[in-house]
């Protein structure tokens, strides 16, 4: 379902300020923890919306790492703004057994904020839209399923046109239910 269709009427005029998670896993039960997440983010607004479950090569980091899933969640009407929002995703991360050691390395969860609606923020304490996010297809793809129309603010593409942009990536849509 996408984000226009969540929205009673369905136009996609009519949609609503919605911010947009990143979420991935590739330690322990990464179903689980992705499931726990988006259960966890639920509360978070008026509605959520979730991609599928995407299997991805890792980016960076150290070798040897296995491959991560990845999905999307749109908060419609989130409840907390973007600087709060960030803050409870880094706390949901922390109660989930997330520990910072390496950059990029493995982790049971990830959770980023990926756009706020169409706001730009850049400051010492955070940048929205996600910095890289128009490189990663593990992002974009989920995206462009359940907000197509969503476009990125300095970009000015939407999250499909910015997909087609990339180099081809060994991403693959699972059949996994969440």
């Amino acid at each position: 379902m996408s984000v226009a269709e969540a929205v009673p009427g369905g136009a996609a005029d009519a949609t609503p300020l919605t911010a947009y998670v990143g979420l991935g896993s590739n330690l322990g039960d990464s179903v689980e923890e992705l499931r726990v997440a988006a259960a966890l983010l639920d509360g978070l607004g008026g509605r959520t919306v979730r991609s599928s479950l995407y299997r991805t090569a890792p980016v960076g980091g150290p070798p040897g790492q296995d491959d991560y899933l990845n999905a999307v969640v749109g908060i419609l009407e989130p409840r907390l703004g973007p600087r709060e929002l960030l803050e409870k995703l880094l706390s949901l991360e922390a109660s989930r057994g997330r520990v910072r050691v390496e950059r990029w390395g493995p982790r049971v969860l990830d959770l980023d904020l990926l756009a706020y609606g169409q706001t730009s923020i850049d400051d010492p304490l955070m940048t929205v839209p996600h910095p890289r996010m128009h490189h990663r297809a593990f992002v974009l793809a989920p995206l462009c399923e359940i907000a197509p129309g969503w476009r990125h603010p300095d970009i000015g593409k939407s999250a499909c046109e910015l997909l087609e942009l990339l180099p081809p990536t060994r991403i693959e849509r699972t059949t996994s239910s969440w």
